[in-house]
């Protein structure tokens, strides 16, 4: 499909969803049902395991939700809004296997929370971040007193959000926003050998493993490993199961079938 705002590419087993409004790829209600539409029509394919968001440009990630839309917004219109931003963050923290943010540049309040949407964070060293909506008159309405929290504690989402202030790359895998930074030139390699070396682990296990993850996050602990041992056993009845546990004890690598 055609899309306007964002660049969907599939190479294999990997697919890329690109955000194409630069320099400061700003996220309109256009471009957030396209990315909700891009990743169900990439989960359609059973041949991709992994999703790599980045963005055109290096100045921005994506500088924040685009005020020049929201501006004039009713109370209506903007529940709509912050609901169809909710449907694009949901797409991709539901998708069931792994989504990869590749940070470049500015990544500012909904920009923060798209990533945020993410499983994994690659950022280039010149990704700045930050939920500055305090110094518009409002706060995060994507996930951002929600998702950051989880992410860096209490306090420093806190600090974050009451502030505004942003922080630098260096900072954020600090603070354990971000999994790794490295050099501006190389963060769509890096991002791309990380998609790789996903790509080749069994697709139930990573599909299990996310789930479990992802449910042990809104329930108690009690509840996370009952849901984990359940997790565990119908990975166990995987062909990929066998294969893997057998390869172990021959001492050889082992070929899943994703199956």
């Amino acid at each position: 499909m055609a899309y306007e705002t964002i660049i969907v590419k599939t190479e294999g087993r990997i697919a890329t969803i690109s955000l194409n409004r630069p320099p400061m790829n700003p996220l309109n209600s256009v471009i957030l049902r396209e990315i909700t539409q891009a990743v169900g029509e990439i989960e359609a394919d059973s041949n991709v395991k992994v999703i790599i968001l980045n963005s055109v440009g290096e100045k921005a990630f994506a500088a924040g939700a685009d005020v020049k839309e929201m501006v004039n917004l009713t109370p209506v219109e903007l529940y709509d809004f912050l609901q169809t931003f909710r449907n694009a963050c949901e797409s991709l923290n539901h998708y069931p296997l792994p989504v990869i943010a590749a940070i470049k540049g500015l990544t500012l309040g909904g920009g923060c929370e798209l990533a945020m949407a993410c499983d994994l964070r690659i950022a280039a060293d010149n990704a700045k971040f930050g939920q500055p909506e305090i110094n518009l008159g409002i706060l995060p309405g994507a996930g951002g007193t929600q998702r950051l929290t989880r992410l860096v504690g209490a306090a420093r989402a806190k600090e974050m959000i009451l502030t505004g202030d942003m922080i630098d790359a260096a900072t954020a895998e600090r603070y354990g926003l971000v999994n790794k930074v490295v050099p501006l030139a190389e963060v769509d390699n890096a991002a791309l050998e990380l998609a790789e070396k996903l790509a080749a682990k069994p697709k139930v296990g990573l599909k299990m493993a996310k789930a479990s993850i992802n449910a042990g996050q809104n329930v108690d602990l009690g509840t996370g490993l009952d849901f984990e041992i359940l997790s565990f056993t119908l990975a166990g009845a995987s062909e990929d199961k066998f294969e893997g546990m057998t390869a172990l004890l021959e001492k050889r690598k082992a070929n899943f079938k994703d199956k």
